[in-house]
């Protein structure tokens, strides 16, 4: 077996006549079985192992492009916030979809204000940044083509998943996930470094409450006792999760999200990235540019957060995106307040690598009411990555522009 996630073949004809992406001669399939064994074996379904048979496909290939530059040209201080307001976990928008599809095509010095950006330091002082676009051309600017959206019904039963038992937690990639003191979930994307929604930290007005000393907790899973250890090998009521806090050192905040208060430009803009003041030791996950929901497996994306209707637990969710502009991804994803903020991610075929490779292509803004024509709809949305936004991201975690041009 490959340590990358492939497996040694000699298929003649094959366009990787060495090594070949297990999901590349396999298709995976589900069984009919009891509840209790349903879950463990869709988690398998999306994780490296799975329930397969032979079959020649389409492999889901993450797309090679060139990003462009996003660079700090003017520093200056601002007053130091107040932090009065409370965090919302849930964003209101009064545009929708189709909304987003005719705003205007934004400029050049349009995009240099949405992307220049804030900075809170644990010390509550607070500095803009203003950047420069290199690299760029406008005509990049145009949403992919896809289905029309369905208003969302409620649905008949919950399909999120709660994971528990420590081999699932605390391994990858449901060890990514964290939680911020301010109520969210998060993503971890460095070493220092978590990516969360904007309105978890700032209102569109003004820094939430608890923002200045922001923590991000890691879950883990307390010991057992040797009684309880010996009478059963699976999780049992012994095992309790509690969080391991870091504090935040610095938060990032595009001015696009704070100049839009909340509105249909600040929607586009709904992330922020946090850096800790120590590192985090786990492993994280790499940011990706978004692709088309049709180069999406299954046109599926996955996610995991802390929703509030289930304390200390972690929930895991898969769901096909049923509609996308060129910066939002709509999904019928089940989740609660509290999942606002958690990364939303694929596993495709790195060409270059020669193995699957999970990227974060998303920031899950949560249920967003919009209203249209005095009817309040709801959405479920996530923040797209885009080329701008990944240079801007991977800008704030490198510090380097050259580590930063392949998306």
């Amino acid at each position: 077996m490959h340590a990358g996630g492939g497996e040694q073949h000699t298929h003649p004809g094959s366009p990787l006549p060495r090594l070949l992406p297990r999901a590349s001669s396999r298709r995976c399939f589900l069984v009919a079985m009891q509840p209790a064994t349903l879950v463990p074996v869709l988690l398998l379904l999306f994780s490296d192992v799975g329930v397969c048979q032979l079959r020649p496909p389409w492999i889901p290939q993450w797309p090679v492009q060139r990003i462009p530059v996003v660079l700090p040209q003017q520093t200056e201080e601002k007053p130091a916030p107040r932090f009065l307001s409370p965090a919302r976990l849930e964003v209101t928008s009064p545009c929708g979809l189709e909304c987003h599809r005719q705003a205007p095509t934004p400029t050049y010095w349009d995009l240099r204000d949405f992307l220049s950006y804030e900075t809170l330091h644990s010390n509550g002082s607070l500095m803009e940044t203003k950047v420069g676009i290199y690299g760029y051309k406008l005509a990049d600017l145009h949403a992919p083509a896809g289905r029309t959206r369905a208003k969302r019904q409620v649905y008949g039963h919950d399909s999120r998943f709660s994971i528990v038992g420590q081999d699932f937690l605390v391994n990858y990639p449901f060890s990514t996930a964290v939680k911020t003191s301010t109520g969210c979930s998060g993503v971890l994307v460095g070493v220092r470094h978590v990516l969360t929604a904007a309105h978890c930290v700032h209102d569109g007005k003004t820094y939430v409450k608890g923002a200045q000393k922001l923590r991000v907790g890691f879950l883990k899973l307390q010991q057992r006792s040797p009684a309880a250890s010996n009478s059963s090998s699976g999780p049992t009521p012994s095992d309790k999760m509690k969080f391991q806090w870091i504090r935040v050192k610095r938060t990032h905040v595009p001015k696009a999200w704070i100049k839009g208060k909340g509105n249909e430009i600040g929607m586009d803009y709904d992330y922020a990235l946090l850096e800790l003041k120590k590192a985090h030791k786990r492993r994280y996950m790499k940011l990706g540019v978004s692709p088309a929901a049709r180069q999406l497996p299954g046109r599926r994306v996955q996610f995991s957060g802390f929703d509030n209707d289930r304390p200390g637990q972690l929930v895991y969710r898969f769901c096909a995106v049923t509609e996308e502009t060129y910066d939002l991804l709509y999904q019928y994803c089940d989740a609660q307040p509290g999942a606002s903020g958690s990364g939303v991610y694929v596993r495709m075929w790195n060409r270059q690598r020669r193995s699957w490779e999970r990227k974060i292509i998303g920031i899950f803004s949560g249920h967003q009411w919009v209203d249209h024509d005095g009817v309040q709809q709801e959405f479920n949305v996530a923040v797209r990555v885009t080329p701008l936004k990944y240079a801007q991201i991977c800008y704030w975690i490198k510090g380097n522009y050259m580590d930063c041009r392949r998306g």
